[in-house]
């Protein structure tokens, strides 16, 4: 299941061919309840640092881009068909979904 979250900014710059400019972040979690060792090694290795009580450590991804589309919806849809096709391992994994005229406030 892919998780879809969107930021307002400021209108999106507008490209020579009439399409406006995005940026895109998708942030990629294991689902919950999927063996997560890179989270539990980190887990684990924190109070030898000193860092005590830390818990529920999950280890992701992000992964940032800019995209041309005709308006936001477009740019939404093509960042999502991106995650399902190649982003992500949807059985596996979730993904956050923002979309940000380019340029805009984050």
């Amino acid at each position: 299941m892919t998780h879809l979250s969107v930021r307002s900014g400021a209108d999106a710059p507008v490209c020579d061919d009439g399409h406006m400019t995005f940026d895109v972040q998708v942030e990629v979690l294991l689902r919950p309840g999927i063996a997560d060792p890179a989270g539990s090694t980190i887990e684990r290795s924190l109070p030898t640092l000193g860092f005590d009580g830390v818990r529920e450590v999950r280890v992701g991804k992000s992964i940032r881009f800019m995209v041309e589309a005709d308006d936001e919806a477009a740019a939404r849809a093509m960042a999502t068909d991106m995650c399902s096709r190649f982003l992500t391992n949807p059985v596996i994994e979730d993904a956050v979904i923002s979309v940000v005229a380019a340029g805009g406030a984050s």
